[in-house]
């Protein structure tokens, strides 16, 4: 792995493929590592004809640590008083702008999960020319009448951080068990291997708040989101918890001529099963592009 300079920042990141092929940037969600867009996930994306980079926003796993920055009062920005985010998702579209400045990128298919599909569709919004096409996987628009999580996954989102690495796994395992995918359970040494491995490479639980943060600050995109005209692909499982489908219907309602493809039984997170259609939807939208 390596690390650029972009934005006035440090993000760390790595690659996947042939550079002389079409780059191919994975954007990340909330608090979420760039190890969440697993090896073998990327090394199909490469396997089509994609140079895969990943990286990790701002705030999380190995990239810079915004911590000079006070925690936000999340309470506050739900009632609408903005002026506790430190940052909002313009400035972190700006990030990726930034490494693929570093990475002597001019242009690139876009891919983005969760907050990583904000992420996505801000970049569109704001660096159009930067894309070659966009794709928001279990997303939303920032509209609040659309993508709500049903109550009991926000209670898990917003629980207080463990305080021992054995409570933070537990809690890890449960969190990916309940948000996961009902059509495509993953048994329990898996996720538990997969708490433990994110755990170990880095963990800052107000990275995640500051995220949040910028999320709500953001506001909705919907009326930008119409101006975008780039080819766009929208992904959503019908079984999503945590963004509700309708979040994902709306993204593609939004920007014209987008393709919506809705997966049943999917939740919020990337089943082994389904790479597969996730990757011929993606390299079908990218040859589509050209």
């Amino acid at each position: 792995m390596a690390r650029a300079q972009a934005n006035g920042l440090e993000l760390e990141y790595d690659t996947f493929g042939d550079p002389a092929a079409p780059p191919l940037v994975l954007v990340m969600g909330l608090g979420a590592q760039m190890i969440t867009w697993e090896d073998g996930f990327c090394e199909l994306l490469a396997g089509h004809g994609f140079f895969v980079v990943r990286y990790d926003n701002r705030d999380v796993g190995l990239s810079t640590w915004l911590d000079h920055l006070p925690p936000p009062d999340l309470a506050a920005l739900a009632a609408g008083d903005l002026s506790s985010a430190p940052y909002t998702l313009s400035d972190m579209a700006d990030d990726a702008v930034g490494l693929f400045d570093a990475l002597g990128i001019s242009r690139a298919h876009v891919v983005g999960a969760s907050m990583g599909g904000m992420i996505v569709q801000q970049l569109a919004i704001d660096h159009p020319d930067r894309l070659l096409s966009m794709t928001s996987i279990m997303s939303t628009t920032g509209d609040r009448a659309v993508g709500q999580a049903e109550p009991w996954a926000l209670a898990l989102l917003t629980r207080p951080p463990a305080t021992t690495r054995e409570q933070a796994l537990a809690d890890s395992v449960e969190g990916y068990r309940r948000l996961g995918s009902p059509g495509y359970p993953d048994d329990e040494a898996f996720l538990l291997a997969k708490a433990a491995l994110h755990y170990d490479r880095a963990r800052h639980p107000v990275g995640t708040l500051r995220h949040a943060a910028a999320v709500v600050a953001s506001g909705d995109r919907t009326s930008f989101l119409r101006d975008v005209r780039l080819p766009a692909l929208v992904i959503h499982g019908d079984a999503d918890p945590l963004i509700n489908v309708s979040g994902g219907k709306a993204t593609a309602e939004a920007i014209p001529d987008a393709e919506l493809v809705v997966l049943p039984g999917m939740g919020h997170n990337l089943p082994r099963a389904v790479w597969p259609s996730l990757a011929d939807a993606i390299k079908d939208l990218a040859d589509r592009s050209k």
